[in-house]
C-alpha cells in the first residue's frame, strides 16, 4: 500500500477499472478545487508509515449497505478494525477490481476532511468513481470498508 505522498489520488483513480472492463475510474466533480487534498487519514487510522505499508484482512463492508455511515464506523471501531482511507480503497480496486460490483460499493471513512462528508467509491458511467456521501445518509448500495490492521512494509508484521 502506498500513500498519496508516493502516488497522488488524482493519478491513481484513472488507473482503476471495473473487472473485465477498460474504462478508467475518475474523481467526481463534487470535490471542489483543493478538497481532495484535505481528505486525509484520521488520527484513529494511525498509518504506520507516511509513504508505504501493508494492509491486512481487508473487507469491503457490504454488511453495512443501508446503514448510516456514522453507525457503521462505530461498529467497525468496536470490533477493533480500522477504516480504509481513500488511498487504500483505490489500491484495493486497482489490485482487485472484482471487489467493486453493483450494489456492493463502499465508503472510506479512514479519510476525512473535518466536515460531514465521507469519501466513497462506487460505480458510475460504467467505471469506478471516487465521490463522497454525507455521514448521516444511508445508501442501500454503499457499505463501509475496513481492515484488520496495518503494518510497516519492512520489519515486524505482527502488529
Amino acid at each position: 500500500m502506498v500513500t498519496r505522498e508516493m502516488a497522488p489520488v488524482e493519478e491513481t483513480m484513472p488507473r482503476t477499472t471495473l473487472a473485465g472492463r477498460s474504462k478508467p475510474g475518475f474523481v467526481d466533480h463534487s470535490f471542489e478545487p483543493g478538497a481532495l487534498e484535505r481528505f486525509v487519514a484520521t488520527p484513529a487510522t494511525r498509518l504506520p508509515d507516511p509513504t508505504a505499508y501493508l494492509l491486512r484482512d481487508v473487507e469491503r463492508g457490504e454488511e453495512f449497505c443501508g446503514a448510516v455511515p456514522d453507525d457503521a464506523m462505530e461498529v467497525i471501531a468496536q470490533r477493533g478494525r480500522t477504516l480504509l482511507t481513500i488511498e487504500e480503497g483505490t489500491a484495493m480496486i486497482t489490485q482487485y477490481p472484482q471487489v467493486l460490483v453493483k450494489n456492493k460499493c463502499f465508503s472510506l471513512g479512514g479519510s476525512r476532511c473535518g466536515d460531514r462528508r465521507v469519501p466513497a467509491i462506487w460505480i458510475s458511467r460504467n467505471a469506478p468513481k471516487l465521490g463522497w456521501c454525507w455521514e448521516r445518509n444511508p445508501h442501500t448500495w454503499l457499505g463501509m470498508a475496513s481492515a484488520g490492521g496495518r503494518s510497516p512494509a519492512t520489519g515486524d508484521t505482527a502488529g
